[in-house]
């Protein structure tokens, strides 16, 4: 009986040896294999310097790759391997028993409860926020959104998973984000290189990561150094730690624990890097469509005004979980700009995808976006409308809505900071709406902003300009 395997599958044509490499522009891959997608179909192979992948579009068969993990599927070792080696192998780039040890820890920092305590600490961060863009509206000035929604996130994971009030919302000072914004682009820039050159070849883009390496690793260092502190001055902390980096020190002096150091700054600085970025690129691209979509912008302005009773910002939980036109606006956004358009899985033992055989060590490269946006899953796809997400397009459209679109993956890797990820953008808009009217938001030489993919995409160099209301 023949069997369907990886190099029978179509794909775009290669040279030996390189493959497909010519034909790649790393930080636009995800946008040219969803090119190839459209030529070849749901499954196609494309080739680089020593690695074969098999592509998949289908959501059906993408939730089932990412359900079988880690199993079935892991992360590659060699996304592993660098990880670890610039500093942060925490459970974002772990695998096997190495991620399980990790898992509950993490998955506890970020759980409903634990958020909803940490709330109104929440609420100050954004009042901070609110102020800073209050004086950049009185100013006239331009923001840099990105920069400024870094601030903010930042911000926000130092206070819940480190118990840190950093203010980098207030400070002119050097602030990590200046270190942590060039750590996703140099991981990216390694994994897709034919060669570990940097190991050998300290080119200055390599140079200048160790120095942004270095500073982080510092922060890094103060962060556990203070927690330590906390836990020596109040030995209950080790039965009830506070936060994420509490709870990673206790584990870790525990006996037969299998923790060490390193596991616990590499998770620093993963919940650093993943709080950081992703939250603050989609909230880049949702003030993008709002600013494009006025009768959006209105009914969302209009439901945060009837949520809010007069008050400039959700002041208690139980308001801002009324905001399901905005949560809407976000699920949209995630679905037309998802902020990991590819996720790569290494098979971990011989499998089958989509009835074509799957080596173990062979390579699954799933595309998010192509299923999210088939005019078979969502009606007039291409088009920003977010009532597709509300009970008005009828609870069976919805719930296969949130099935096609996987913006926080599918299965036992599913994001654990998903819920604080979905807070922190329902309380930036809601203060967005109520404090500010949007006079302006521009790319670089107009248009569409361009997507740049280093890890996460994100849209290229927005610029933000505020009224006060």
């Amino acid at each position: 009986m023949n069997h369907t395997r990886i190099r029978d599958l179509p794909g775009p044509r290669g040279l030996p040896l390189i493959g497909n490499a010519l034909q790649i522009e790393t930080t636009r891959l995800h946008q040219i294999a969803e090119g190839w997608s459209r030529v070849y179909g749901e499954k196609f192979r494309f080739r680089m310097p020593g690695r074969e992948f098999m592509v998949v579009a289908n959501p059906d068969v993408i939730a089932s790759v990412l359900r079988d993990r880690p199993d079935g599927f892991q992360r590659t070792p060699r996304l592993n391997a660098i990880a670890r080696e610039m500093g942060f192998g925490g459970v974002f780039s772990s695998n096997g028993e190495q991620w399980r040890r990790q898992r509950p820890m993490v998955m506890a920092a970020f759980d409903p409860a634990h958020i909803k305590a940490f709330f109104p600490a929440l609420v100050r961060v954004t009042e901070r926020f609110a102020g800073r863009w209050r004086r950049a509206a009185a100013a006239s000035a331009e923001i840099d959104l990105q920069a400024d929604l870094m601030r903010y996130t930042v911000d926000v994971t130092t206070g819940l998973a480190f118990g840190v009030d950093m203010n980098t919302l207030e400070s002119d000072e050097e602030v990590l984000q200046k270190h942590l914004e060039h750590v996703f682009p140099a991981l990216y820039r390694r994994v897709w290189a034919p060669f570990p050159y940097w190991r050998w070849f300290k080119l200055p883009a390599e140079r200048a990561i160790q120095g942004h390496l270095a500073a982080l690793g510092r922060a890094v260092q103060d962060f556990i150094a203070q927690a330590r502190a906390r836990i020596a001055a109040n030995p209950e902390l080790r039965a009830k730690p506070t936060n994420l980096i509490e709870a990673m020190i206790v584990a870790r002096d525990a006996e037969a624990s299998g923790l060490d150091d390193q596991d616990v700054a590499g998770n620093v600085l993963t919940m650093l890097l993943a709080g950081e970025d992703t939250t603050a690129n989609t909230l880049a691209w949702a003030v993008w469509f709002l600013s494009r979509h006025p009768q959006v912008l209105q009914r969302a302005r209009e439901e945060v005004r009837a949520a809010l009773g007069g008050e400039r910002l959700p002041k208690d939980y139980e308001r801002i979980s009324k905001l399901d036109f905005v949560e809407a606006c976000v699920h949209e956004t995630m679905r037309l700009k998802p902020v990991a358009p590819l996720n790569v899985c290494e098979a971990v033992r011989d499998t089958t995808v989509a009835g074509v055989e799957v080596k173990k060590g062979e390579f699954v490269m799933c595309l998010m976006r192509p299923g999210a946006t088939d005019e078979r899953n969502f009606p007039s796809s291409q088009t920003y409308d977010p009532t597709r997400w509300m009970s008005e397009a009828g609870p069976k459209a919805a719930s296969s809505a949130k099935r096609v679109s996987m913006p926080f993956g599918a299965g036992p890797r599913l994001c654990p900071g998903r819920y604080l990820a979905m807070l922190e953008m329902k309380m930036v808009l809601a203060m967005l709406l109520s404090v500010f009217e949007i006079e302006s938001v521009t790319a670089p030489g107009g248009g569409e902003p361009r997507e740049t993919l280093a890890l996460t995409m994100s849209p290229v160099g927005l610029r933000l300009r505020l009224r006060t209301i």
